[in-house]
C-alpha cells in the first residue's frame, strides 16, 4: 500500500535543502512533483523551533547560511519575493583569544588584513583573488568532479586548498591569523593535519568576503518556507508526516529522488540494489558528530573582545594549536576537554528571535560519531573563558546530543551534519564510485542528499545536480 495515491512525474523523498532544490529544479522544467517528508514539518536540518522558552526562536540545525546566499542554484531563485530577508551582521566572524583581542573576518579583505598586523600582506595575497572571483569559484567548487569552467582560478585555489590547514597556517606567524585559519578549517570536521582542510578555510573565508555570513530574519525556517512557497508556485505538492520505509511505499513515477544517506538507502532499497553498489554503501564512512546547545539568555553575551559583540558567528577555541588538538582528539574517538565551539548570536541583529531585552545563542562542538558524553559543561567553560559572566545570563538551555539530532532528522547519522566524511577520497566518490554519482543501479531512482557531491552545507547543489541527472536520463 502506498503512502500517497495517484501518479506524478517525480517524487522526492525528504524536504531538506537538497530535496527541495531537486524538486524545484524538476518543477521548473514543467514536471509534476511531490515531496514526501517523514517529519511533521519541512526542512530537515534547516528548521527553526521553540527549543527553550516561549518566544525564543532557535534554529534546530543550520543557522548561518553563507552557502545558501552563494549557491549557484539557490541564488538564482526568487526567494526574497517569497519571504527571505537576509540579515548581515556588522562582522561575519570573530575569533577571540585569551589576551582580549580577536581575529576578525570583515566583509572587506583589506579590513581583515589590516587587523592581522604583519600577516596582512600575505592574507591579501592569498585571499584577495578568491574573494574577487567568488562567483566563478563557487560554480566550480560546488559541483561534482568535472572539468573546471575556470581552470586557472581553480588551479590557484588547489595550490593552497589541496593541503592540510597546518600548511596554510604556515604562511602566517601571528596568533590572530593562524587562529582565524584554524576556526575556518575546522568546519571541515577533518583533523587540521589532513588534506583538504585548507580548502574549507579558503572557501568559507572567501564567502565571508563575497556574500558575508548572513542568516534569514525570523529563523532558518523562513528560508525553508520560501523554498517551499516557490516550489508550490510551480505546482509542486508536499506531503508531511509520511516516512518511507520501502520502495513499495511510493507509487510509480518517472523518477524518484531520495534525500537520504547511504544507511537509509540500504534500509529502503537494499535487496533491490546490485551487490557491488550495496557493498560500497555499506563501506561509506560517516564523520564526527556534533553536540549542540540552544540558549535563552537574559542579555547579550559579555564578550571580553569588543569585536565579538559585532559578529553573527563566533569561533571559540583559542590558538591554532588548541583548535587542532581538539579536532585531533575527536578523530581519535575522544571527546575533547577543550572543544572547538561554533556559536551564533542571531538575536543581536534580529529582534524577532527573542522577547524584548532578551537574547538567544546557538552553539555546538564536534564529538566522535554517536558520542554519548554530555559536553554541556565543557562548551560553557569555553564560552565563559572568553565571556566571563555568561552562565549568569542563562534562563534556559536545550541539549541536543548526536542521538537527539538523529532522532529529529534521520539523515544526521550519529550527529554527522555533513552526510559523511569529506576528505579527498570521499569528497568525489560519495556515496560510491560512479561516473554519475546521483544514479543508482535501480532505473529512475536517484540519490540527492549531502552524501553525494558536493557534500554538506545549505547550498542545494546535491539536489540540483541529481535533478539534472534525472532530467537527462529519465525525462530526456
Amino acid at each position: 500500500m502506498t503512502l500517497i495515491p495517484g501518479s506524478r512525474d517525480a517524487i522526492v523523498v525528504g524536504s531538506g535543502p537538497n530535496g527541495m532544490a531537486a524538486a524545484t529544479r524538476l518543477a521548473q522544467n514543467g514536471h509534476s512533483v511531490t515531496v514526501v517528508e517523514a517529519q511533521d514539518t519541512v526542512g530537515g536540518a534547516a528548521r527553526s523551533l521553540e527549543l527553550t522558552l516561549p518566544g525564543f526562536v532557535n534554529d534546530f540545525g543550520a543557522a548561518i547560511l553563507p552557502l545558501g546566499a552563494a549557491s549557484p542554484f539557490l541564488r538564482g531563485l526568487p526567494l526574497e519575493a517569497h519571504g527571505v530577508e537576509w540579515v548581515h551582521p556588522g562582522v561575519p566572524l570573530a575569533h577571540p583569544l585569551d589576551d582580549g583581542s580577536a581575529a576578525v573576518l570583515y566583509r572587506s579583505v583589506d579590513d581583515t588584513a589590516d587587523g592581522l598586523g604583519s600577516d596582512g600582506r600575505e592574507y591579501r595575497k592569498i585571499m584577495g583573488p578568491f574573494a574577487r572571483n567568488w562567483e566563478s569559484l563557487t560554480d566550480d567548487l560546488l559541483a561534482p568532479l568535472r572539468p573546471p569552467r575556470h581552470p586557472l582560478l581553480m588551479a590557484r585555489f588547489g595550490l593552497y586548498g589541496l593541503r592540510p590547514a597546518t600548511s596554510l597556517a604556515g604562511h602566517f606567524r601571528g596568533a590572530r591569523a593562524r587562529a582565524l585559519i584554524a576556526g575556518l578549517a575546522a568546519h571541515s570536521f577533518l583533523p587540521l593535519t589532513r588534506r583538504p582542510s585548507a580548502a574549507f578555510a579558503l572557501m568559507l573565508g572567501m564567502l565571508g568576503h563575497g556574500v558575508g555570513w548572513p542568516f534569514p530574519r525570523g529563523g532558518t525556517q523562513c528560508f525553508t518556507d520560501a523554498l517551499v512557497s516557490y516550489f508550490r508556485s510551480l505546482g509542486g505538492e508536499i506531503v508531511i508526516g509520511s516516512p518511507v520505509r520501502s520502495l513499495g511505499d511510493l507509487p510509480e513515477a518517472r523518477a524518484t529522488l531520495y534525500d537520504v544517506t547511504p544507511r537509509q538507502m540500504l534500509s529502503i532499497a537494499g535487496p533491490e540494489l546490485s551487490g557491488m553498489y550495496r557493498r560500497q554503501l555499506e563501506r561509506y564512512r560517516y564523520g564526527p558528530g556534533v553536540f549542540k546547545l540552544d540558549y535563552a539568555l537574559s542579555g547579550p553575551i559579555p564578550w571580553t573582545a569588543d569585536e565579538c559583540r559585532l559578529a553573527g558567528t563566533v569561533h571559540l577555541g583559542g590558538t591554532f594549536e588548541e583548535v587542532a588538538a581538539g579536532e585531533a582528539a575527536v578523530w581519535r574517538g575522544e571527546a575533547p576537554e577543550k572543544p572547538f565551539i561554533l556559536l551564533a548570536q542571531q538575536s543581536l541583529f534580529d529582534a524577532t528571535r527573542a522577547p524584548e531585552g532578551k537574547q538567544t545563542a546557538w552553539a555546538y562542538c564536534h564529538v566522535p560519531n554517536g558520542c554519548t558524553e554530555d559536553m554541556t559543561d565543557r562548551i560553557e567553560a569555553q564560552i565563559e573563558r572568553f565571556a566571563p559572566g555568561f552562565r549568569d545570563l542563562i534562563l534556559d538551555r536545550h541539549v541536543l546530543s548526536p542521538a537527539g539530532l538523529e532522532c529529529r532528522d534521520a539523515n544526521l547519522i550519529g550527529g554527522d551534519i555533513n552526510g559523511g566524511v569529506q576528505d579527498l577520497w570521499q569528497q568525489y566518490t560519495r556515496p560510491a564510485i560512479k561516473p554519475i554519482p546521483y544514479t543508482t543501479p535501480i532505473k529512475n531512482l536517484y540519490l540527492c542528499s549531502s552524501s553525494t557531491p558536493p557534500g554538506g552545507g545549505v547550498h542545494g547543489m546535491c539536489g540540483y545536480f541529481a535533478a539534472e541527472a534525472a532530467l537527462k536520463r529519465s525525462f530526456r
